[in-house]
């Protein structure tokens, strides 16, 4: 079977490569990641701080659990497709900024307390995504047997991606806030602004995605099985993190709308950033790219039933 795209179309875009990095598509995932980035307040951070209990739970669950998590799954299901399994831990180690806004919205969370979890994962994912990349998938899968058929990959090459693709946007992002507050005003931003550049990062990955599958036409019968393979390491991903999550803030006695806005951001995962560091490090072609893909067509049916059960929960309290 073809490619659903013609040959010359697949020809002309390997020409418009630098390196394992597509010039066309490595625009388009700038955009992508822009809007989430933009819609960021990171004067909120100082009212989340102010409740240590709560920051301290999201941070050790978002920053250590969630990776380690991811990890044990992906060597467990996906030990014997090491790209894939490699696509899989970069998915865990990014931090939802995006998405998760709609789920706390629909879920009973509080808004700016959102709002504020998400600025301040923006900031740890721009310090601290390349090591983790680096000791995930590099440093400790050896130490599970893993050795031999995993790419070594350097800090360096996973830094350069992590600079472009979310370096960039998070440039955009905060001095667009900052500029355009200053000369229109904080309402202007976030309802006129805002609502006209939300729908890019969907466009964006909606393209990214057609263009992954289109280019992998000679493998459509395989498709189904590898969409299997990383759909369930994924869903057990989502369940365990927020009910873990959820019942933990509960146990501490943190209030339902803080406790969903903990949750649901510790369940989601920004996959933008996992696909365009898997693009920019493997090409975009790789298994590793595809694994990112995958990504969203699992965690948006998942998250809406989580979203139903989060309400059910808030009976509860």
């Amino acid at each position: 079977m073809g490619n659903l795209f013609p040959t010359s179309i697949a020809e002309t875009n390997a020409e418009l490569s630098i390196g394992s990095t597509n010039i066309a598509l490595a625009i388009g995932l700038i955009f992508m990641m822009y809007p989430p980035l933009a819609k960021v307040n990171y004067g909120l951070m100082g009212k989340v701080l102010q409740n240590k209990r709560a920051v301290t739970l999201s941070l050790v669950i978002n920053w250590i659990i969630g990776p380690i998590l991811m990890f044990f799954l992906a060597l467990t299901f996906l030990g014997n497709h090491p790209s894939l399994m490699i696509g899989v831990i970069l998915i865990g180690l990014a931090r939802c900024i995006a998405m998760v806004l709609v789920w706390n919205d629909i879920g009973g969370g509080n808004k700016e307390y959102g709002a504020a979890l998400v600025a301040i994962n923006s900031v740890f994912q721009i310090f601290t995504y390349s090591i983790l990349a680096w000791l995930f998938i590099t440093v400790l899968p050896p130490y599970f047997g893993f050795q031999g058929h995993l790419i070594d990959i350097s800090m360096e090459s996973i830094a350069k991606s992590v600079l472009l693709y979310l370096g960039v946007p998070f440039l955009a992002g905060f001095f667009s806030r900052k500029i355009l507050v200053a000369n229109f005003g904080e309402p202007w931003y976030e309802e006129v602004f805002l609502p006209k550049i939300s729908p890019i990062t969907l466009i964006a990955l909606l393209g990214t995605i057609v263009l992954m599958f289109s280019l992998k036409g000679k493998m459509i019968i395989e498709l189904p099985m590898q969409v299997l393979l990383v759909a369930l390491p994924l869903a057990i991903y989502f369940l365990v993190m927020f009910f873990t999550t959820f019942f933990i803030a509960k146990r501490l006695g943190i209030p339902f709308d803080q406790n969903a806005s903990i949750s649901f951001t510790a369940t989601g995962n920004n996959f933008e950033l996992a696909i365009a560091v898997a693009i920019g490090v493997f090409g975009l072609n790789s298994q590793e790219a595809f694994a990112g893909v995958i990504g969203p067509l699992i965690e948006v049916p998942v998250l809406i039933a989580l979203v139903n059960v989060a309400l059910k929960l808030k009976q509860q309290y």
